[in-house]
């Protein structure tokens, strides 16, 4: 255990350093100029612009620029944003807990929603009940966010009026419709994985062993299928954690609401280069980290199962 621990810790570093190396260089490489962000449509000198320049350190050769922004980040420091002047690390820590409560929101409808349609369709396999299920799981993929996002906002907010369209806080009124235009997607992937697993797994000769001796369906599904089943969908709520995380971009913006996806498109749109960076690489630690902790759990769920 310990050495794999210390395997995957020596991975995520070689990962953050590709990300920030990657994400780093795409922003510099894109087409425009931050100062001329900054500036506007202002009439200023180019004194003044060479002086802004030089203060944001942009005249520096792009290694030397990257070299200062590693140095800082593995102090803690993710530099300042060159739109507000406020710490990176300081608009992040404030706007993270929005995202990471619509996360866990969006993740929990998901999972509950999708794991028991999904052991419903398995459990009835080849009936109208499981083509019906495994149909609106496909019709649930394919709904771009966006779109679902106007329909739900269409019947709850406008014809029903239950639920406001701007999203201003973590209660369950405003909380919900973001998280279900989240959620109802992502449901769709666990129905049909919860199927193909427990259908995998139902097949086991010790599943058939286990009905032999007579035990009764219940116990058959919950002590002898359920546990095995579970183990890839502890593979994909680790996953959809983190993508949840760095995926609520188009949701938080068309609810107004507040949060790191929200925080990088505003960053992007202004070439405010440090929040974009100190945003990528949050989200990249927090998906290493998940994914870390996934291959953990692996053990519990399966003995059998040992991290070498």
């Amino acid at each position: 255990m310990y050495s794999y621990l210390i395997r995957r810790f020596l991975t995520s570093i070689f990962v953050l350093f590709g990300v920030s190396v990657l994400v780093f260089s795409i922003i510099h490489l894109v087409p425009g100029d931050a100062v001329t962000a900054i500036l506007g449509r202002q009439k200023v000198s180019a004194e003044r612009v060479t002086e802004l320049r030089a203060q944001l350190g942009l005249n520096d050769p792009i290694p030397v620029q990257y070299g200062r922004y590693l140095s800082n980040a593995l102090r803690g420091d993710l530099g300042e944003s060159i739109r507000n002047y406020v710490p990176v690390s300081e608009a992040i820590a404030e706007q993270l807990p929005s995202t990471i409560a619509l996360a866990l929101s969006a993740l929990a409808i998901a999972l509950v929603l999708g794991f028991l349609l999904g052991l419903a369709a398995a459990l009835n396999y080849g009936s109208w009940f499981d083509t019906a299920i495994m149909g609106v799981s496909v019709s649930g993929m394919s709904v771009p966010t966006f779109w679902l996002g106007l329909l739900l906002i269409m019947l709850f907010s406008v014809r029903l009026k239950w639920f406001p369209s701007i999203s201003n806080s973590n209660s369950f009124a405003d909380l919900f419709l973001p998280a279900l235009t989240l959620a109802l997607p992502e449901s769709a992937v666990v129905a049909r994985m919860v199927r193909a697993s427990m259908l995998d797994v139902l097949g086991k000769e010790y599943v058939t062993v286990a009905r032999a001796k007579g035990l009764p369906e219940h116990g058959v599904v919950l002590k002898h299928a359920l546990r095995n089943a579970l183990i890839p969908i502890v593979t994909f709520v680790g996953l959809q954690m983190a993508y949840l995380l760095g995926g609520s971009a188009i949701v938080e913006t068309m609810f107004a609401r507040q949060g790191i996806g929200r925080l990088a498109v505003d960053a992007i749109s202004n070439r405010d280069y440090p929040m974009v960076q100190g945003v990528v690489l949050v989200v990249a630690v927090i998906y290493v980290v998940i994914n870390t902790f996934t291959d953990i759990t692996y053990t519990f769920l399966n003995p059998k199962i040992r991290l070498k």
